[in-house]
């Protein structure tokens, strides 16, 4: 079966700092139009990271669509057109002071198909080193560490609700 939809006309409603807002006119495959309203974003990275003592590095921080403190791993934006993996080691060492000396791709996916193009990338490094601090401006993140159990506990209990959070917490089961 086909289901890909063409592109009749795309116009740009909005364009921000991290993402534009456009609006298509799409052909379907059973020759019917649709309108689709498409978020561009470039993408981000996670990264789980393991400290010497086994510990998973989570970050606290306030999100302000969700008005909630969320607890995270380290994670950040792409720059258009940056190399993922390049992301992930200065997102990492930025908001955790650690450079990770060896890293892991894990998954990648996107997060909401159905709207967005964002897609994230997820990895893991599980040997790090001491770097420093640098947090973007505006940026106010706590560092703390938890065990595998606690992070499972967590995410079980609703404490953890981010989705790259979860995610990356369950498939470095096999790595921890």
């Amino acid at each position: 079966m086909n289901f890909y939809e063409k592109t009749i006309e795309s116009e740009v409603k909005y364009k921000g700092r991290i993402l534009s807002v456009r609006k298509d006119k799409v052909l379907l495959p059973d020759g019917k139009e649709a309108t689709r309203e498409i978020i561009q974003h470039n993408g981000g990275v996670g990264v789980v990271a393991i400290t010497d003592e086994g510990k998973i590095l989570l970050i606290k921080q306030f999100r302000k669509p969700t008005e909630e403190v969320l607890i995270e791993i380290p994670a950040g934006k792409l720059e258009f057109n940056e190399d993922p993996e390049a992301c992930a080691i200065r997102e990492l060492e930025e908001e955790t002071g650690k450079i990770p000396k060896s890293i892991k791709l894990l998954t990648k996916f996107y997060p909401s198909p159905g709207y967005s193009s964002e897609i994230l990338y997820i990895y893991f490094s599980d040997k790090l080193e001491n770097g420093k601090v640098n947090l973007d401006e505006g940026e106010h993140v706590e560092t703390f560490e938890v065990t595998w159990e606690e992070a499972l506990n967590m995410i079980k209990t609703g404490e953890i609700k981010d989705a790259k959070t979860i995610i990356g917490i369950l498939l470095a089961k096999d790595y921890i």
